[in-house]
C-alpha cells in the first residue's frame, strides 16, 4: 500500500462516483410471504427507476413477476406503499402509470382489475370467503372537492382450472365497506374472516398524532357490521394490527408515551412488554411490519432504541424479549415464513439487502442486496451516535461522520467542511444504515452531520411532540447547536459549513439559511419556501400537517408568514443550490422557482436545477448522477477546492 497523497479536503478521489451509485444499486422494499414463496419491490435505476415484484420460490429459483412497462406503485397519501398483495400465488398489485389494480399469476400478463378513473388503491388484502379483495380507495373523481378515502371491496377475477385464460367474476362497481373517516390503513381480517379491523384518523391528525382502531363484524354477505373504535383517540398514535394465530387482535399504541406492543383479550388491554422503545414507525406509507407472529405466544419483533434497530422473540407470556445477536442496526418490512422470518435489514458497513434468518438457529441468509458491490473499509465512514445539548436545556441526537479515505492525508492544521443533513418529514429519523448518498461525501474529505432534530422518531413521543407549533425553529436550532458541537470539539472547519435537506428536510435547511448566520452554503432538495403555499397547494394527506406544525391555517396566517424564508431573503447571506422534480405534488415546483428568483435577486451566488418526470424524490439514474454531480461541482467553487475528476459544470448565478 502507498504513502497516501497530501490533498485538500473535498479533492479526494472516491471509488465511489455517481455512476457507480446510480448503475450498481438498487431500491428494495415491502417483503412479503405466501406459502413458501417469498416476495418484495425492487426498485431500479437502470429501468428509471421503475419498481418491479420479485419471487423467490422454495427451490431458490428467483423471477421478476412484472414485465415492462408496469410499475408497481400506488399514489395514495401521494407517498404509497402497500402497493401490492400476494395470495395462493397471485399477485395483486397498483400499477403507477393508470393507477388501476391488475392481477397476476407466475409467468402470465398482468390483467386489469378495476376502471375507475382518478381513482387509487392501496393496502388491499384477499378475502377469499367473499372472493374479493379488500382495499383502500382514494376517489379523486369529484374535483370540487378534496379526494375521499374509504374501504371497499373489488371482486376478483377468477382463473380457471384447465388454463391461462381467464374469466370476469362479476362487473360490479367496488362496494364501500366502510367511509365517514378522512384517512384509513391496514384493514385486517380475523383467522376466520368473520371480523375486520382497521385504522382510522380525521384531519389535521397525522397517523403518528392520532389514529383509532376499529373492529367490525363481516356478514355471511361480505358486509361490516356492528363497528365499533376500540383503542385510540386524538391523541393515541395506533400502528399495525394484527391478529394472531388464535384470533387476538394485536397492535402497537404509543399510550404510555412510547410505541409499544399491546393485545385486546375479553375487552381488556394488555401491555405485552412496556420498554422505553419504540416498537413502532410513522406511517408515511402503507404496508409497514415491525412485528410478526411465530407462533400463538410468540411474537418476532423490532424496536430501536438510541437510533439503532433490535430484533427478538416476544415471549406473551412472560413479557419477556430474547433479543436476536444479528449485525444489522436497521431492520423493516417484517414477515414470517414458516421458521424463518424474511425483512428488510442494513448496517453502517452494509448496504441495504433482503434477508432471512432462521429463528432456531439465528443463522442469515442473504437474498438480495441493494448493491453489487461492498464498499472498501479503506473508504467507509461508520456513524458515531452523539447526544448534545441544545436550546432550552433540551438534547438532541445525530449520527457524525468523519472524512474516511486511506489514500489521502488533509494538509497538516486543516479541518474538514461539514454537511449537515436535515432529514425530511420531518417526522422520521435518520438511519445509522450504510447509505452511499452519505459515503459519496465523506470519501472525498467531509464530515456529516445527520441530525435527528427534536420531531424526529425512534425516541418517544415527547421528542416526536417537540416539534409542535415549532417547525422552523426547533428543528434548525437542533441543527446549529450540532455545529457548535463539532465546532468546539475542533472536529470541522467552522468557516465551511453547509446545510442539505429534501422535503421538509428542504425547508430546515432554507429557514436555516435564512434566520441563522451559522451556515456559509446550502443545497435544498424540493424544498418548501412559502408556507402559505404549501398548505394551499398540497395533496390531502398532508393539507392539514401544519395545523400542529405550525398552527391552524389562516388563524395562524401571520405565523406562516414569519416562518417562510421566501418573504426574508433579505436575510440570506451565503449561497444556495435548489433541485426540483417538475412532477412534484407535494411540494410543487413554483416553491423553488420563488426561491431561486429571489436569492438571484439579491445578488448571492445559486443554481437551481429542474427535471421533468421527477416527483417527491428523484428515482432516474440520469438525475441522481446530475445532482450528485452538481451539488459537488457547487461546493468546489464555494469553498475552493480542485474537483479530482471532471464534472459538467453547472450555471451559477451571482458567481464572480
Amino acid at each position: 500500500m502507498g504513502k497516501p497523497t497530501i490533498a485538500s479536503y473535498g479533492s479526494w478521489t472516491s471509488p465511489l462516483t455517481p455512476d457507480l451509485i446510480v448503475s450498481e444499486t438498487t431500491r428494495l422494499g415491502q417483503v412479503t410471504v405466501d406459502g413458501d414463496t417469498l416476495y418484495w419491490l425492487e426498485g431500479r435505476p437502470t429501468e428509471n427507476g421503475r419498481n418491479l415484484l420479485v419471487r423467490l420460490t422454495a427451490d431458490g429459483h428467483s423471477t421478476d413477476m412484472t414485465p415492462f412497462p408496469f410499475n408497481v406503485r400506488t399514489r395514495v397519501h401521494e407517498y404509497g406503499g402497500g402497493a401490492y398483495v400476494v395470495s395462493r400465488g397471485i399477485a395483486y398489485f397498483s400499477h403507477f402509470a393508470d393507477q388501476q389494480l391488475y392481477c397476476q399469476q407466475p409467468g402470465g400478463a398482468p390483467q386489469q382489475l378495476t376502471y375507475e378513473d382518478h381513482c387509487c388503491y392501496a393496502d388491499a388484502i384477499v378475502d377469499h370467503t367473499h372472493h374479493r379483495l379488500i382495499v383502500i380507495r382514494e376517489d379523486h373523481r369529484d374535483s370540487s372537492q378534496e379526494p375521499m378515502n374509504t374501504i371497499v371491496s373489488l371482486p376478483l377475477q377468477a382463473y380457471t382450472d384447465s388454463a391461462e385464460t381467464s374469466e370476469r367474476v362479476s362487473s360490479r362497481e367496488p362496494q364501500v365497506l366502510v367511509s365517514g373517516h378522512d384517512f384509513y390503513s391496514s384493514s385486517r381480517l380475523n383467522p376466520d374472516r368473520t371480523q375486520l379491523a382497521w385504522l382510522a384518523w380525521n384531519h389535521p391528525n397525522m397517523p403518528w398524532d392520532g389514529t383509532e382502531l376499529w373492529v367490525g363484524t363481516v356478514t355471511k354477505e361480505g358486509d361490516i357490521v356492528d363497528a365499533r373504535c376500540v383503542v385510540g383517540g386524538q391523541d393515541e398514535s395506533i400502528f399495525q394490527p394484527e391478529w394472531s394465530p388464535d384470533g387476538i387482535l394485536h397492535f402497537i399504541s404509543d399510550r404510555s408515551g412510547w410505541w409499544n406492543l399491546y393485545r385486546i383479550e375479553e375487552e381488556t388491554l394488555h401491555a405485552l412488554c412496556p420498554m422505553n422503545a419504540e416498537f413502532g414507525q410513522p406511517q408515511w406509507v402503507f404496508g409497514l411490519t415491525t412485528y410478526g407472529f411465530e407462533s400463538a405466544s410468540k411474537i418476532i419483533c423490532t424496536y430501536t432504541q438510541h437510533g439503532k434497530w433490535y430484533m427478538g422473540r416476544l415471549d406473551v407470556s412472560t413479557s419477556r424479549v430474547e433479543v436476536f445477536d444479528l449485525p444489522y442496526t436497521d431492520i423493516s418490512s417484517v414477515h414470517i415464513q414458516g421458521r424463518r422470518v424474511a425483512c428488510v435489514a442494513s448496517s453502517p458497513s452494509e448496504a441495504t439487502a433482503i434477508i432471512r434468518i432462521d429463528l432456531a438457529t439465528q443463522e442469515v441468509e442473504v437474498i438480495r442486496q441493494s448493491a453489487d458491490f461492498s464498499v472498501d473499509s479503506k473508504v467507509l465512514s461508520l456513524p458515531q451516535a452523539i447526544d448534545y445539548p441544545t436550546k432550552d436545556g433540551q438534547t438532541a441526537h445525530a449520527f457524525f461522520y468523519k472524512p474516511q479515505n486511506a489514500d489521502f492525508l488533509a494538509p497538516s492544521g486543516s479541518r474538514p467542511p461539514l454537511m449537515v443533513k436535515s432529514h425530511g418529514g420531518p417526522t422520521a429519523a435518520a438511519s445509522s444504515a450504510c447509505n452511499l448518498m452519505i459515503q459519496f461525501w465523506t470519501s472525498r474529505g467531509f464530515a456529516i452531520l445527520d441530525v435527528n432534530y427534536g420531531g424526529s422518531t425512534g425516541y418517544g413521543r415527547a421528542y416526536r411532540k417537540r416539534l409542535d407549533g415549532q417547525w422552523g425553529m426547533t428543528d434548525v436550532d437542533d441543527c446549529v447547536a450540532g455545529v457548535q458541537f463539532l465546532i468546539d470539539h475542533g472536529e470541522v472547519d467552522p468557516q465551511r459549513v453547509t446545510i442539505t435537506g429534501g422535503s421538509a428536510g428542504g425547508y430546515t435547511t432554507l429557514c436555516a439559511l435564512t434566520f441563522r448566520d451559522c451556515f456559509t452554503a446550502g443545497s435544498s432538495y424540493y424544498g418548501v419556501s412559502d408556507l402559505e403555499a404549501l398548505v394551499r397547494d398540497t395533496h390531502k394527506f398532508e393539507s392539514r400537517y401544519l395545523d400542529r406544525l405550525v398552527g391552524p391555517y389562516p388563524q395562524a396566517q401571520s405565523l406562516y408568514h414569519q416562518r417562510s424564508p421566501i418573504h426574508y431573503t433579505e436575510k440570506l447571506s451565503c449561497p444556495v443550490i435548489l433541485f426540483q422534480g417538475l412532477d412534484d405534488k407535494v411540494v410543487p415546483p413554483n416553491q423553488t422557482e420563488m426561491m431561486f428568483q429571489a436569492v438571484r435577486r439579491k445578488g448571492l451566488p445559486v443554481a437551481a436545477l429542474t427535471f421533468e418526470g421527477e416527483q417527491h424524490g428523484f428515482r432516474r439514474p440520469d438525475t441522481i448522477k446530475r445532482v450528485l454531480d452538481a451539488e459537488l461541482y457547487f461546493y468546489s467553487k464555494i469553498f475552493h477546492f480542485d474537483l479530482a475528476d471532471p464534472v459538467e459544470p453547472i450555471i451559477i448565478e451571482n458567481m464572480a
